[in-house]
């Protein structure tokens, strides 16, 4: 996540939104929206996700939110032995959602050239690839899950994942397509696809990545508490931030999410916490998950007990 900074708001405008109630408490989890973490992916945290809810002291976490790999293929394709245990923990409740973070190509971290991915992106628009997608499919058909959100390609406005958007566009958007159609065309299952930007322009602006209605079925947006010196009301405003993606799904008639929210280059900022957390209590979108471990997590990240305590406040 790279993030470039904004020039600081006018002070009368901080104030207007303070005095709106940004600082007011928020209603719990229930009432705005269902909330889970990211805790970690092995069995042994899906214990985890279980003790945060205690620790809050209020209604259990709904959401479990892992990744796969996205070193190659077969790990794409839901070969990581740890998917049976998060899809018991799905079935153990009817209101639960599991959120999978699907890497789009594999070597997704290797930072490759822009000429490497516009290669790979077109091979993948022409259905080279459309089997790996299959496979996860069954894959997750026969553990009982077919009614995971795939997240699919997450933070393609940005430079981080060889997935990225900004060498073609036009090449990422067809595969995309062809991965949902891929999937969709497996017996018995009801996935839901979610579109994932990071908060802000990036790259590239994350509107000339959406790849269609008829394939996208929740608007997420990643929103860190970055770059360092961004106020939580720029963050709103920014273009492209967190005011442009609820305006965004709401004139595309998609729900909307936050899979990937948590503190990082301001260090421990209740501020941004509380603002958040209203923020969702407002805007009720379908989930939150924050990601709990260092540098921005509130519960498993002891250095940020500021807002750990705004967290624990308000999701109570």
């Amino acid at each position: 996540m790279k993030l470039s900074r904004r020039g600081p708001l006018a002070l009368a405008v901080v104030l207007l939104l303070l005095a709106s109630g940004c600082t007011a408490r928020a209603p719990g989890p229930g009432a705005a929206s269902a909330y889970g973490a990211y805790v970690g992916y092995e069995r042994a945290d899906v214990g985890r996700l279980g003790a945060l809810g205690a620790w809050l002291g209020g209604p259990a976490p709904r959401v479990g939110h892992v990744y796969l790999p996205g070193d190659r293929w077969s790990n794409i394709e839901g070969g990581p032995g740890y998917l049976e245990s998060w899809a018991a923990w799905r079935r153990a409740g009817a209101r639960r959602m599991f959120v999978l973070n699907v890497p789009m190509l594999e070597r997704a971290e290797a930072h490759l050239p822009d000429r490497a991915v516009r290669e790979q992106l077109r091979r993948g628009a022409r259905g080279d690839y459309d089997g790996h997608f299959r496979v996860l499919a069954r894959r997750l058909t026969a553990l009982g899950v077919p009614d995971t959100i795939v997240v699919l390609g997450w933070e393609m406005n940005g430079t981080t994942y060889s997935h990225r958007c900004g060498p073609d566009p036009v090449a990422w958007k067809r595969y995309w397509a062809r991965i949902v159609r891929a999937m969709r065309s497996v017996s018995g299952q009801g996935f839901r696809f979610e579109f994932t930007p990071n908060r802000g322009r990036e790259a590239i602006p994350w509107p000339r990545c959406y790849p269609g209605d008829e394939v996208v079925d929740i608007i997420g947006m990643d929103a860190y508490d970055a770059p360092r010196g961004l106020r939580f009301t720029e963050q709103v405003s920014e273009p492209y931030g967190l005011r442009a993606h609820v305006r965004f799904a709401r004139a595309h008639g998609k729900p909307f999410s936050y899979q990937e929210w948590g503190l990082y280059e301001n260090g421990d900022d209740p501020v941004y916490m509380r603002g958040m957390l209203t923020w969702f209590a407002r805007q009720r979108p379908l989930y939150q998950a924050i990601t709990d471990y260092c540098p921005h997590g509130v519960w498993g990240c002891r250095a940020h007990p500021r807002s750990s305590a705004v967290y624990r406040s308000l999701m109570r």
